[in-house]
């Protein structure tokens, strides 16, 4: 099963990409196959993967659109 985290810094301060990265990494075992992380600002959130149905790099996570405006994660 996949999992997701996410951090708001209510407050205004940066995200540390290194904090977020060990929260991915605590979950590495809802998603052996893959993650992604995305920070802007105070915001961030993360995703580890499982791949069962879709194998293909379609399925990376965050997504983000074309016009970079937004990003998501889903489970």
């Amino acid at each position: 099963m996949c999992g997701i985290v996410g951090l708001i810094h209510p407050a205004g301060s940066p995200v540390s990409p290194v904090i977020l990265q060990k929260m991915t990494d605590a979950i590495a075992h809802r998603g052996p196959d893959g993650d992604g992380r995305w920070i802007e600002d105070n915001v961030g959130i993360g995703h580890r993967r499982l791949a069962i149905i879709d194998l293909s790099p379609d399925g990376h996570q965050p997504m983000i659109s074309a016009d970079q405006r937004l990003s998501l994660i889903h489970i």
